[in-house]
Protein backbone atom coordinates (compact mmCIF):
# COMPACT_ATOMS: atom_id res chain seq x y z
CA UNK A 1 0.00 0.00 0.00
CA UNK A 2 1.13 3.50 -0.82
CA UNK A 3 0.35 4.81 2.68
CA UNK A 4 3.01 2.48 4.07
CA UNK A 5 5.56 4.10 1.75
CA UNK A 6 4.56 7.56 2.97
CA UNK A 7 4.72 6.50 6.61
CA UNK A 8 8.10 4.79 6.19
CA UNK A 9 9.68 7.69 4.31
CA UNK A 10 8.30 10.35 6.66
CA UNK A 11 9.52 8.49 9.75
CA UNK A 12 12.99 7.90 8.30
CA UNK A 13 13.37 11.45 7.04
CA UNK A 14 11.96 13.32 10.02
CA UNK A 15 13.90 11.20 12.53
CA UNK A 16 17.22 12.13 10.92
CA UNK A 17 19.66 14.14 13.09
CA UNK A 18 20.86 15.82 9.88
CA UNK A 19 17.34 17.11 9.19
CA UNK A 20 17.06 18.43 12.77
CA UNK A 21 20.27 20.37 12.23
CA UNK A 22 19.11 21.66 8.84
CA UNK A 23 15.77 22.80 10.25
CA UNK A 24 17.60 24.80 12.93
CA UNK A 25 19.93 26.29 10.31
CA UNK A 26 16.98 27.18 8.08
CA UNK A 27 15.30 29.01 10.95
CA UNK A 28 18.46 31.02 11.56
CA UNK A 29 18.76 31.96 7.88
CA UNK A 30 15.13 33.07 7.82
CA UNK A 31 15.52 35.12 11.02
CA UNK A 32 18.43 36.96 9.38
CA UNK A 33 16.50 37.82 6.22
CA UNK A 34 14.77 41.09 5.49
CA UNK A 35 12.25 39.50 3.10
CA UNK A 36 11.39 35.96 1.97
CA UNK A 37 10.89 34.87 -1.63
CA UNK A 38 9.57 31.48 -2.76
CA UNK A 39 9.82 29.85 -6.21
CA UNK A 40 8.67 26.47 -7.49
CA UNK A 41 6.76 24.76 -10.32
CA UNK A 42 3.46 22.88 -10.22
CA UNK A 43 2.83 21.37 -6.79
CA UNK A 44 5.95 23.13 -5.49
CA UNK A 45 4.47 26.43 -6.67
CA UNK A 46 1.36 25.71 -4.62
CA UNK A 47 3.62 25.16 -1.61
CA UNK A 48 5.28 28.52 -2.36
CA UNK A 49 1.97 30.34 -2.43
CA UNK A 50 0.85 28.69 0.81
CA UNK A 51 4.14 29.38 2.61
CA UNK A 52 4.19 32.99 1.40
CA UNK A 53 0.84 33.50 3.10
CA UNK A 54 1.73 31.63 6.29
CA UNK A 55 5.14 33.23 6.84
CA UNK A 56 3.52 36.65 6.42
CA UNK A 57 0.38 36.01 8.47
CA UNK A 58 1.86 33.90 11.26
CA UNK A 59 5.45 35.15 11.53
CA UNK A 60 5.04 38.68 10.17
CA UNK A 61 7.64 38.42 7.39
CA UNK A 62 7.38 40.38 4.15
CA UNK A 63 6.97 37.53 1.66
CA UNK A 64 6.70 37.08 -2.09
CA UNK A 65 6.01 34.13 -4.38
CA UNK A 66 6.10 33.86 -8.14
CA UNK A 67 2.66 32.26 -8.16
CA UNK A 68 0.18 34.68 -9.74
CA UNK A 69 -1.02 33.26 -13.09
CA UNK A 70 -1.01 36.64 -14.85
CA UNK A 71 2.51 37.37 -13.61
CA UNK A 72 3.81 33.95 -14.66
CA UNK A 73 2.32 34.15 -18.15
CA UNK A 74 3.48 37.74 -18.64
CA UNK A 75 7.08 36.96 -17.75
CA UNK A 76 7.07 33.62 -19.59
CA UNK A 77 5.72 35.32 -22.71
CA UNK A 78 8.25 38.15 -22.59
CA UNK A 79 11.38 36.29 -21.41
CA UNK A 80 10.65 32.58 -21.93
CA UNK A 81 9.64 30.19 -19.18
CA UNK A 82 13.21 29.28 -18.24
CA UNK A 83 14.07 32.95 -17.55
CA UNK A 84 10.74 34.15 -16.12
CA UNK A 85 11.51 33.72 -12.41
CA UNK A 86 15.02 35.08 -12.79
CA UNK A 87 13.74 38.24 -14.49
CA UNK A 88 11.15 38.77 -11.74
CA UNK A 89 13.83 38.32 -9.07
CA UNK A 90 16.14 40.79 -10.84
CA UNK A 91 13.51 43.47 -10.20
CA UNK A 92 12.64 42.61 -6.60
CA UNK A 93 15.35 40.54 -4.89
CA UNK A 94 17.93 42.38 -2.74
CA UNK A 95 21.07 41.44 -0.87
CA UNK A 96 19.32 41.14 2.53
CA UNK A 97 16.66 38.78 1.16
CA UNK A 98 16.34 34.99 1.28
CA UNK A 99 15.05 32.79 -1.54
CA UNK A 100 13.47 29.41 -0.89
CA UNK A 101 13.78 27.44 -4.14
CA UNK A 102 11.67 24.27 -4.26
CA UNK A 103 12.06 21.62 -6.96
CA UNK A 104 11.21 17.95 -6.61
CA UNK A 105 13.66 16.98 -9.36
CA UNK A 106 16.16 19.72 -8.62
CA UNK A 107 16.74 20.13 -12.35
CA UNK A 108 14.17 22.70 -13.49
CA UNK A 109 15.96 25.39 -15.49
CA UNK A 110 13.70 28.21 -14.30
CA UNK A 111 14.35 27.34 -10.64
CA UNK A 112 18.10 27.04 -11.23
CA UNK A 113 18.13 30.41 -13.01
CA UNK A 114 16.18 32.03 -10.17
CA UNK A 115 18.58 30.54 -7.61
CA UNK A 116 21.51 31.97 -9.59
CA UNK A 117 20.02 35.48 -9.43
CA UNK A 118 19.64 35.24 -5.64
CA UNK A 119 23.31 34.26 -5.28
CA UNK A 120 24.51 36.89 -7.79
CA UNK A 121 22.74 39.56 -5.76
CA UNK A 122 24.39 38.42 -2.54
CA UNK A 123 21.22 37.06 -0.96
CA UNK A 124 20.75 33.83 0.92
CA UNK A 125 19.32 30.67 -0.62
CA UNK A 126 17.62 27.62 0.85
CA UNK A 127 16.98 24.79 -1.60
CA UNK A 128 14.52 21.95 -1.19
CA UNK A 129 14.98 19.15 -3.71
CA UNK A 130 14.56 15.43 -4.13
CA UNK A 131 14.93 12.51 -6.51
CA UNK A 132 18.54 11.99 -7.67
CA UNK A 133 21.43 12.85 -5.32
CA UNK A 134 23.26 14.63 -8.14
CA UNK A 135 20.38 17.01 -8.97
CA UNK A 136 21.67 20.46 -9.90
CA UNK A 137 19.79 22.49 -7.28
CA UNK A 138 21.16 20.46 -4.38
CA UNK A 139 24.56 22.22 -4.48
CA UNK A 140 23.40 25.81 -5.05
CA UNK A 141 22.19 27.03 -1.67
CA UNK A 142 23.55 28.28 1.60
CA UNK A 143 21.46 25.39 2.91
CA UNK A 144 20.39 22.46 0.75
CA UNK A 145 17.71 20.16 2.10
CA UNK A 146 17.60 17.01 0.01
CA UNK A 147 14.98 14.27 0.06
CA UNK A 148 16.37 11.00 -1.38
CA UNK A 149 13.01 9.81 -2.66
CA UNK A 150 11.73 9.53 -6.24
CA UNK A 151 8.03 10.10 -5.61
CA UNK A 152 6.51 13.50 -6.35
CA UNK A 153 3.82 13.03 -3.72
CA UNK A 154 6.18 12.12 -0.90
CA UNK A 155 8.79 14.75 -1.83
CA UNK A 156 6.21 17.54 -2.11
CA UNK A 157 4.56 16.56 1.17
CA UNK A 158 7.91 16.47 2.95
CA UNK A 159 8.87 19.89 1.56
CA UNK A 160 5.64 21.43 2.83
CA UNK A 161 6.00 19.66 6.18
CA UNK A 162 9.56 20.94 6.60
CA UNK A 163 8.53 24.52 5.88
CA UNK A 164 5.67 24.26 8.37
CA UNK A 165 8.05 22.91 11.02
CA UNK A 166 10.43 25.82 10.42
CA UNK A 167 7.54 28.30 10.60
CA UNK A 168 6.14 26.76 13.77
CA UNK A 169 9.56 26.93 15.43
CA UNK A 170 9.98 30.62 14.58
Amino acid sequence: MQRISYRKEFEKFLNSPEIDQQLTQAGELIKGAKRLFFIGNGGSNSICSHMMEDFAKIAGYPTFAFSDAALITCYANDYGYEAAMAEWLKIHFQKEDLLVAISSSGNSANILNGAAVAKERGGKLITLSGFKPDNQLRSKGDLNIYTAIESYGIVECLHQTLLHIILDEL
